[in-house]
């Protein structure tokens, strides 16, 4: 793998992405790749434009300039992308699976029919539903569509039951991949932090992603949690094949599970490469002290004696 970019094709481009709020420009004319079937972490201090970034892809925003698309099913072509580009379209479904703008899309959208599902960093269970039902309702999309909107499932249509019963399947499925079993008719709000924190990100791949983005999933988790985490984060990655793009503070969770890493400090990209070479790059040594740009130099100096 090279320091500048992941060795499989994407599965989101993010290509001159900028986004502004009056005259403070968040994030900067800003490219990189998320490689399918791969952990991409988007790391930098506070106040970098990591959330701002994750607003955009999600739709939450629209950015002021750029591209990000993204690629459902197998690999696409840059024709592909240019030709959704030059149309007043959203997606394009093509051969080998379909291209989105996420930037033309509403985030409605985005969930629905991209298939990109997001944590938030401040947890956001239905925490008087049970932790069970939270799971079954990450699925309305597609029990809305077979109970026909309402109908088949006032009636009972056995399309519809069989259809629930499957929602149910996954729900538990997912309660014991994340040790939750035992707790599915509790309230979601009884649970301890750290399963939670588990129950959020169980929830968003009961969606069925193809692209899950993780806002700071580790925050506020002791170490057994985080290594919990990480093993499930690990799983999703190489088990379900979900690829995976997540901010995060706790360096010791992006260095152990991360395939790529992708470093902002205000709003522009400083660094782009393996764990490996993240680690040991000046200028994001720099930018975590606090150094000044004319002082990187020295910085450098001092790691090579």
């Amino acid at each position: 793998m090279s320091a500048s970019s992941p060795s499989s094709e994407p599965i989101l481009r993010v290509e001159h992405l900028t986004m502004r709020f009056g005259g403070l420009i968040a994030v900067n004319d800003l490219s990189f790749d998320v490689a399918r079937g791969q952990i991409t972490a988007l790391i930098g201090p506070n106040g970098a434009g990591k959330t701002t970034v994750f607003n955009c892809i999600t739709g939450f925003y629209k950015p002021t300039a750029g591209r990000m698309a993204l690629f459902s099913g197998g690999v696409q072509t840059d024709h592909a992308v240019e030709t959704v580009t030059n149309s007043p379209r959203s997606y394009r479904r093509t051969a080998k699976g379909a291209v989105f703008l996420l930037e033309r899309l509403a985030d409605s959208e985005i969930a629905a029919r991209a298939k990109v599902a997001r944590t938030f960093q401040n947890i956001r269970l239905f925490t008087g539903m049970t932790v069970l039902e939270n799971l079954i309702v990450a699925q309305h999309n597609w029990l809305n569509r077979a109970s026909g909107y309402s109908l088949l499932g006032i009636i009972g249509a056995p399309s519809f039951r069989k259809a629930e019963a499957q929602a149910v399947d996954l729900a538990v499925a997912w309660l014991d991949r994340i040790g939750l079993t035992g707790r599915a008719d509790d309230p979601a709000g009884a649970l301890p932090y750290g399963d939670q924190r588990r129950l959020e990100i169980a929830r968003a791949m009961c969606t069925g992603p193809v692209l899950l983005c993780l806002d700071e999933p580790a925050a506020g988790l002791n170490p057994r949690e985080s290594a919990e985490l990480n093993e499930l984060l690990l799983s999703i990655r190489d088990g379900n094949g979900t690829s995976i793009l997540l901010i995060e503070h706790d360096m010791s969770v992006v260095m152990e599970i991360s395939d790529h890493i992708v470093v902002l400090e205000y709003g522009t990209k400083i660094s782009d490469g393996t764990p490996d070479h993240i680690r040991n790059d000046p200028k994001v040594i720099a930018a975590y002290l606090g150094v000044e740009d004319e002082e990187v130099g020295e910085t450098e100096a001092e790691l090579e004696k």
